[in-house]
């Protein structure tokens, strides 16, 4: 099919912003959706699948729109993974539930794939949520906006968020400082997304006043989580022990968020993960919700999802082979 269409109103800037450098943008479009793009000037000519066609030419046509400000890399692998989305998954129909509003400091935070959509509502409507999946998917972001969410609702009292001080590959006894000190390293990616969704003064002021606390899972051995909403990162590296422990601290007026990553496990060799053992002890007890995400999720660089196929097609092959 070939859709032809023009940019209106014409604006030469704008059309150098949405096209890239060397038509660069336009390279990745016509990569994501498998179609031919050609242009001369504002007049647009689009050669594919016809469902392939008519997402692409809607892409251009919205970052056309939003190309009143330049564009950057980010905004562009956003919208790229927005447009193709609806191909797996129909968009929603008139009448039907459209998409959350979280109270954050980031007026863009949305879904950008129908899996992100469906954990957040998991999120919302279920008192502990798995969140499963890849690199790049979204799984902890999306919890702590969720938590953000609440605290700003006053539906908690306060957000902890917690993982396990498991090496990758380096041992805790080598970094400097005391306990504190050589675990906050671990920690940082969750002080990234409180950061970004609240703003360094307001998360500042919220631990000073208890309502953010950050630690690492060990410490909440023997503790009762009431009026919380409590997230646990990394759960790939926990034991089934230490799982059952974290899961069991969970109290009244509490909501819990697990997310992990099975495919970068970095406990002992032999030692079982207790996230994968959750996964099946779990999966039929009424009021916990799991969202499995995949490379499709990624919302990272391009590429990011391209290597997380490519490991899993490894996986695939050496099970076959097994």
């Amino acid at each position: 099919m070939i859709l032809r269409f023009t940019l209106e109103p014409v604006d030469n800037t704008r059309l150098a912003r949405v096209c890239g450098s060397l038509d660069a943008h336009l390279r990745e479009i016509e990569a994501a959706f498998g179609v031919k793009i050609t242009r001369r000037d504002a007049e647009f000519r689009v050669n594919g699948a016809k469902a392939a066609a008519e997402r692409a030419q809607a892409l251009l046509e919205g970052l056309y729109e939003r190309a009143r400000r330049p564009l950057s890399a980010e905004t562009l692998q956003l919208a790229l993974v927005e447009a193709k989305a609806p191909l797996d998954k129909p968009a929603p129909k008139p009448g039907e539930e459209g998409p959350l509003v979280l109270r954050t400091r980031r007026a863009d935070l949305s879904a950008r794939t129908p899996r992100q959509h469906q954990y957040l509502q998991q999120i919302l409507s279920h008192d502990i949520t798995f969140g499963l999946g890849p690199a790049g998917t979204g799984k902890t972001f999306l919890a702590v906006a969720c938590a953000v969410d609440a605290l700003e609702r006053s539906t908690v009292q306060r957000i902890i968020l917690t993982r396990p001080a498991v090496e990758a590959g380096e041992r805790l006894g080598f970094l400097p400082g005391d306990l504190t000190q050589k675990v906050d390293p671990y920690l940082r990616p969750l002080y990234d997304a409180l950061y970004d969704l609240l703003g360094f003064d307001r998360v500042t002021k919220a631990f000073e006043k208890g309502q953010l606390e950050v630690a690492p899972l060990a410490f909440m051995r023997g503790r009762t989580l009431n009026h919380a909403f409590v997230i646990l990162d990394e759960a790939q590296n926990t034991t089934p022990e230490q799982m059952k422990m974290f899961l069991t601290r969970i109290g009244f007026g509490s909501r819990c968020v697990v997310t992990g990553d099975t495919s970068q496990i970095d406990l002992p060799r032999g030692v079982q993960s207790g996230l994968i053992d959750a996964e099946h002890v779990l999966a039929k007890v009424k009021g916990i919700a799991m969202t499995r995400f995949t490379s499709a999720d990624v919302v990272r660089h391009p590429l990011v999802a391209r290597i997380v196929e490519a490991y899993e097609a490894r996986a695939k092959r050496e099970a076959r082979e097994a």
